[in-house]
């Protein structure tokens, strides 16, 4: 195993633990993706069996995007998750990472018609680039991945209707923190939705510039957090070290 490889396992299965440390899983039903670099279009996924706080970087399952594993593994693949995460890979030449869950939040607002609302500053990073997927049943078909990719475009995240959300991102750690906001935004719009007061809704321009500033656009602000995300992954890193320690093996 090479060094790159070594590096991504370890970086994924530590999503793997903070997605578990968040409370952000589902059984063994949910699945984090990461592709491998190199020509063959290998990509690594959760061990179908196993609870996200047992994966560590060695039990990664490597498979292709036909589904097929590439070296040998005790455990099978999600067909499910092969069916989203091989489609999006495909597609999606910045799509590295692929992240996909099914919390209590994130699965109410998509159940809502209005889809996620700009209630928030962490719901104004997604305002207008998220994607919006129609609820077809279990993702078994593989007709529905032309669907799914077309949905997602090039949004950096999507609601599955009735099922749940999705982030991509160029790392996994990219991924991680976008689902972290994500997740928060859904709990929040729930939280202010249960309240029965009338919700306060910015302008569309603030939300606009919002979304621009969270992404790293300089146009319209007077100053730049560069460092705000490579600060919060070595701070969760430190948190998988500090309770998780095995994610490595």
């Amino acid at each position: 195993m090479d060094t790159t490889e070594r590096e991504l396992r370890r970086e994924l299965a530590a999503v793997y633990r903070l997605v578990a440390h968040f409370r952000m899983t589902d059984l063994i039903f949910t699945h984090i993706s990461a592709r491998l670099p190199g020509p063959e279009q290998h990509f690594l996924i959760n061990p179908y069996g196993l609870l996200f706080e047992e994966i560590t970087a060695s039990s990664l399952v490597k498979i292709d995007l036909a589904g097929n594993a590439v070296e040998p593994s005790p455990h099978p693949v999600n067909p499910a998750g092969f069916v989203i995460h091989s489609a999006i890979h495909r597609a999606r030449e910045d799509a590295h990472c692929v992240l996909h869950t099914h919390t209590q939040a994130g699965c109410a607002v998509a159940a809502q018609e209005g889809g996620l609302l700009p209630l928030n500053q962490m719901s104004m990073e997604f305002h207008d680039r998220l994607g919006y997927h129609d609820y077809e049943g279990v993702a078994l078909n593989l007709d529905e991945q032309q669907r799914l990719v077309a949905d997602l475009g090039g949004h950096p995240a999507m609601i599955l209707r009735n099922h749940g959300l999705l982030t991509v991102g160029t790392s996994p750690a990219q991924a991680f923190l976008r689902m972290h906001y994500l997740e928060n935004a859904c709990r929040i719009q729930t939280t202010a939705m249960a309240g029965g007061a009338a919700l306060r809704i910015p302008a569309p321009e603030v939300c606009e510039l919002t979304a621009r500033q969270l992404s790293g656009d300089r146009h319209g602000s007077d100053l730049q957090d560069d460092l705000a995300y490579e600060l919060a992954w070595a701070a969760l890193l430190r948190l998988v070290e500090r309770t998780a320690p095995d994610y490595a093996n």
